[in-house]
């Protein structure tokens, strides 16, 4: 990479929970307009401060002193760019940090990896990887850079020094320090793990430090609506129109089984005709841009023909009106007192009941339901939905129907032969 551009300059961060007049000192480099910011691990004064020039203002001789002191990492810079160039190297913003902090290309660090793992996803997005995926990957690169601090102190740590028991108290942490539950635990092990096995096929690592390790989720009891309840709210007229907005909004997602995101971003031009006749949905999930194809219940229709005129609905070409998913669960619980339902009603819960009550409860194939939900996989669909004992009880009613009438037949007199 031939460098075109550079800059570095000094600048003032402020500290985390601080209302006083100290800032931390960073160091930005710039090259090619990419930017890596070093902390100088030294305070100061924002009225002593010159922004314009990254240096202090005045003539007192701490001020002297620290200008002298950045006068000093200026060259340091400078040093280590001649050094790239000497040695045929890119000079990067990556490289001069690295070279600045001493972090040789023989010894790799966890969140170096880690943040360039997140910059090849990001422009990947839409193409291999859903928004959710790589959102999800930025949190994990934010617990693992405070795990770090939290364990060593440090801003990073070499790859190499990955082991189990980086591993055991990284589990250790997010359970007791960010008190998340076992399963959300799980989660973030498995996107860790999902870097420390590209480092072990890249030789970075000699041994994978989950080795032995395992990653296994607790089984989670899912919630889905019954036929009385899902009436109940289905009938209820509320004194307010966000109240029956958003009762709409969950409804239509009970009839079809939609996530939250997939009925926000539902367009007019996925309602189709299919080849018989009727109208069909016609999308990709946005978790994980699997397909979804399934012909609309007249309960869902109704609801987008309530809402074919909304401002919102002609403005944006949306099928629904759809406010943010926080106020949309925050007006579900509303909801849920209202119509005297006590299951924690969350717009999630409608996807279970469209898997269960909907479906599975009235004889639809699992595999016919798992492709509706535009899950990938038939574990998924189990993993989701699971059949309602009233379903269980008219099945064993058959099968003791069955084994009562075979009982009988074989309890009959048989009729003898005459002898001759």
């Amino acid at each position: 990479m031939i460098e075109k551009t550079f800059r570095m300059t000094f600048f003032l961060k402020a500290k985390k929970n601080s209302e006083g007049d100290l800032r931390h000192i960073f160091l930005r480099i710039t090259v090619n307009g990419e930017s890596r910011e070093i902390s100088t691990k030294l305070d100061w004064s924002k009225k002593r401060w010159s922004s314009k020039n990254g240096m202090a203002t005045g003539n007192k001789d701490d001020a002297l002193r620290l200008n002298a002191y950045l006068d000093s990492v200026r060259i340091k810079v400078m040093q280590a760019r001649i050094q790239l160039m000497e040695k045929g190297k890119d000079v990067t913003a990556d490289s001069l940090r690295n070279l600045l902090l001493g972090k040789s290309e023989e010894n790799q660090f966890l969140l170096e990896i880690f943040r360039r793992h997140n910059e090849h996803m990001s422009s990947l997005v839409g193409s291999e990887f859903a928004p959710g995926t790589l959102e999800r990957y930025r949190t994990s690169y934010d617990h693992t850079k405070a795990f770090i601090l939290w364990k060593y102190g440090k801003d990073d740590i070499e790859i190499r020094k990955l082991d189990y028991e980086f591993i055991s108290d990284y589990e250790y942490w997010f359970k007791s320090v960010r008190k998340c539950s076992h399963n959300t635990t799980v989660k973030y092990l498995a996107n860790m793990k999902k870097i420390v096995l590209d480092c072990v096929k890249k030789g970075w690592l000699v041994r994978d430090p989950f080795l032995n390790y395992k990653l296994t989720k607790r089984e989670i009891h899912r919630e889905a609506l019954s036929d009385e309840e899902l009436d109940k709210i289905s009938k209820r007229n509320f004194s307010t129109d966000r109240l029956n907005q958003i009762r709409d909004l969950f409804v239509f997602s009970c009839y079809t089984g939609l996530a939250y995101i997939d009925v926000k971003n539902l367009r007019q031009d996925q309602l189709i005709t299919g080849m018989d006749g009727e109208t069909w949905l016609v999308t990709h999930r946005q978790k994980t841009q699997a397909p979804t194809r399934l012909p609309l219940l007249p309960e869902a229709m109704k609801i987008i023909m309530k809402y074919k005129n909304h401002p919102i609905v002609e403005l944006t070409g949306k099928v629904l009106p759809t406010p943010s998913n926080q106020k949309t669960n925050a007006y579900l619980k509303e909801i849920a007192d209202l119509c005297g339902i006590k299951k924690e009603l969350t717009f999630h819960i409608a996807r279970h009941t469209f898997a269960t009550t909907i479906t599975l409860a009235n004889g639809v194939p699992l595999e016919t339901v798992s492709k509706m939900l535009g899950h990938k996989s038939l574990a998924q669909t189990q993993h989701y939905a699971k059949i309602l004992d009233n379903k269980v009880s008219e099945e064993m009613k058959a099968l003791k129907e069955i084994l009562d009438s075979k009982s009988k037949d074989l309890n009959k007199p048989k009729s003898r032969k005459p002898r001759f």
